[in-house]
C-alpha cells in the first residue's frame, strides 16, 4: 500500500510539473513586458537625477539616520537629566549626545557627497 502511494504521488507531482510548465509557456510574457506591467506611476524611471533611484535611496537613509539621531539625542538628554550628579552617568550621557551629533553630521555630509558625485556624473 505504501509503495503504491509513493508511486502515485510521484506520478501526480510529475503531471503537475508538466502542466505548470505548459501553462507557463502559453501565458509567458517577455521580461520587459513583466517589468512594465509591474511599474507604477510613482516609480523612478532613471537611476540618477532628481527622483531617481539613488536620490530616493539616499533620502530614505538620511531620514532614517536623522530619526535615529533624534532618538539618541532624547535618550542622552534623559540619561543626563536622570544622572543625579553621578560623574560616570553624566559622562555617558554627554558621550551619547556627542556621538549622536557626530553621526548626524556624518550622515548629512555623506548625503552631500553623494549628491555632489551624482551631479557630476
Amino acid at each position: 500500500m505504501n509503495k503504491i502511494f509513493k508511486t502515485a504521488s510521484k506520478a501526480a507531482a510529475t503531471a503537475a510539473m508538466f502542466a505548470t510548465l505548459g501553462a507557463g509557456k502559453v501565458m509567458a510574457l517577455s521580461v520587459y513586458d513583466g517589468i512594465e506591467a509591474a511599474k507604477t506611476p510613482e516609480m523612478p524611471t532613471s537611476l540618477e537625477g532628481a527622483g531617481g533611484v539613488i536620490d530616493k535611496v539616499t533620502s530614505t537613509i538620511l531620514y532614517v539616520l536623522g530619526f535615529l539621531a533624534v532618538v539618541m539625542l532624547i535618550i542622552g538628554g534623559v540619561k543626563y537629566a536622570t544622572s543625579a550628579g553621578d560623574a560616570k552617568a553624566v559622562t555617558d550621557a554627554k558621550n551619547t549626545i556627542l556621538y549622536a551629533l557626530i553621526g548626524l553630521v556624518i550622515a548629512i555630509l555623506s548625503y552631500a557627497i553623494v549628491k555632489f558625485v551624482v551631479g557630476i556624473l
